[in-house]
């Protein structure tokens, strides 16, 4: 392996808006680029050549994000990985805060705070994602589609650490375009859950895909699911609330999903302020009741 602190490892098609942008974005950390591109059309090849990456052409005929991402991997040879999208961007501020991180060498892997910034006005959300890690053969991502590496870091006894180094995400602004990307993630998922039954993390992808569709009652549907397959978990029994409550109005079982995420976990404030919510919900329909009749 080469004595080069980072390997910037990508998957890419027809990405030629965004891609300089993003790459831009990391030239100050001197990575070594991987891109792994799924057939793109445009030019993307083309720019990315330009930053002397190594382009490799990838088969996506199956649609596998998780292998095409690991083939990027396989030909990484610096000792850190840093993986991006396209439409992601390293802040001028993180570019130091990474470089003190890979300087450190001393964990496994780091979750990044990624910014979801959104179109027409809509407010931007935030999670946290693996972007850094440790080059090693046994660090490699599962899932064909919403790909993670985390739990093969894990399952090798990696440490992972959440960190308030920031990305910044641009969702697509063409919302047919957006449907189209989640209607499809949903026809893998399920054939994934199909192959798989027992691997529960695909049913958290599902429930978030049919979520930004706005087709909760299946989004629900699919939260009652997961807090059945892990009835000892608070977190499922509180989603499952969350959706009875605020979407399929039932406050009474919404209640029963949030007695049960406090049960599991005495002082569970999320829990306490929705069974709160939904009690006065509960109130406020017999109270409705009485007067009408």
């Amino acid at each position: 392996m080469s004595s080069g602190a980072l390997s910037l490892c990508m998957m890419v098609k027809d990405e030629e808006r965004v891609l300089a942008r993003c790459l831009d974005s990391v030239v100050a950390l001197t990575p070594e680029i991987i891109i792994v591109d799924t057939g793109s059309s445009d030019a993307t090849r083309a720019i990315a050549e330009w930053y002397r990456a190594t382009v490799i052409p990838f088969d996506f005929s199956y649609p596998d994000f998780a292998a095409a991402r690991n083939q990027a991997l396989a030909h990484a040879t610096r000792r850190w990985i840093l993986s991006l999208d396209a439409d992601e961007t390293v802040p001028a501020e993180s570019v130091p805060l990474i470089q003190q991180l890979i300087a450190r060498d001393e964990n496994d892997g780091y979750y990044f705070q990624r910014v979801n910034h959104r179109a027409n006005g809509e407010s931007a959300t935030t999670d946290y994602v693996i972007r850094l890690f440790l080059n090693g053969p046994m660090y490699r991502y599962r899932g064909r589609v919403h790909e993670t590496v985390d739990a093969s870091i894990l399952a090798a006894g990696g440490r992972l650490l959440r960190t308030p180094i920031r990305i910044d995400h641009e969702f697509t602004h063409d919302p047919e375009a957006r449907r189209r990307r989640n209607l499809w993630y949903i026809d893998i998922l399920n054939e994934e859950i199909a192959a798989n039954p027992a691997d529960h993390s695909r049913l958290d992808f599902l429930a978030a895909e049919y979520h930004q569709l706005g087709m909760f009652e299946k989004a629900a549907e699919i939260a009652e699911r997961i807090a059945k397959v892990r009835p000892l978990d608070p977190e499922a029994h509180l989603h499952a609330g969350v959706y009875h409550l605020h979407f399929l109005r039932d406050p009474e079982r919404a209640r029963a999903d949030f007695l049960e995420a406090l049960r599991l976990k005495p002082g569970y404030k999320e829990a306490e302020s929705f069974l709160q919510a939904a009690e006065a919900a509960i109130s406020t329909r017999a109270t409705s009741t009485r007067a009408g009749t």
